[in-house]
């Protein structure tokens, strides 16, 4: 069964129990919601529902992709399809698709959503695609495998680097906090 709007206001109404903070930054998505637009599809404007994933290796370093579309350095992830279930495990196809690690050798930290960002995208004259926003629901999910075969089309290199790499400061102070927390066991 495809994700349902439910399943999206489910989720951001989990994650807001934990992080009443980001309520006002998140205020759109459940407007959208409010809206009844079909946010997992990326046709749907202003913006759009998208899956990430923050993978922790077993060195405490997280997974970077360089996106070969924008020719930046980004985590895993991507649109949800239709034959998605869940937002946790969109992310976890699309970790599969781009980086060839398989979803039996990675664990889900859980199942709400870590960081909830919103970010703009340019438009895309190749794909017909005006300028949107993605909602990317990021999971943070462990690993003790390596990178798999990249998916060509859309993933030029991979690298693991250090948590400190990441750009967004609220995203990396929750991961350090997740660490912390529960240190991943090798």
């Amino acid at each position: 069964m495809p994700i349902t709007a439910q399943h999206i206001r489910a989720t951001v109404n989990a994650y807001l129990d934990q992080r009443p903070e980001d309520k006002r930054k998140i205020a759109v998505v459940q407007g959208l919601l409010d809206d009844d637009g079909d946010l997992t599809s990326r046709k749907t404007l202003p913006g759009h529902v998208t899956a990430g994933v923050i993978l922790v290796g077993r060195d405490g370093r997280v997974l970077h992709i360089l996106h070969s579309a924008t020719g930046k350095w980004l985590l895993p992830g991507g649109h949800i399809e239709p034959s998605d279930n869940t937002l946790l495990q969109a992310a976890g196809r699309e970790l599969a698709e781009e980086t060839g690690i398989p979803p039996y050798v990675v664990t889900p930290h859980s199942e709400i959503p870590l960081h909830i960002d919103v970010h703009p995208i340019d438009a895309n004259p190749v794909k017909d695609e005006p300028a949107h926003q993605h909602f990317d629901f990021r999971f943070l999910f462990r690993t003790t495998a390596d990178i798999g075969e990249l998916q060509a089309e859309e993933v030029a290199d991979a690298a693991w680097r250090s948590v400190e790499s990441l750009t967004d400061e609220q995203l990396k102070r929750r991961v350090v906090r997740t660490l912390l927390k529960d240190p991943f066991a090798t």
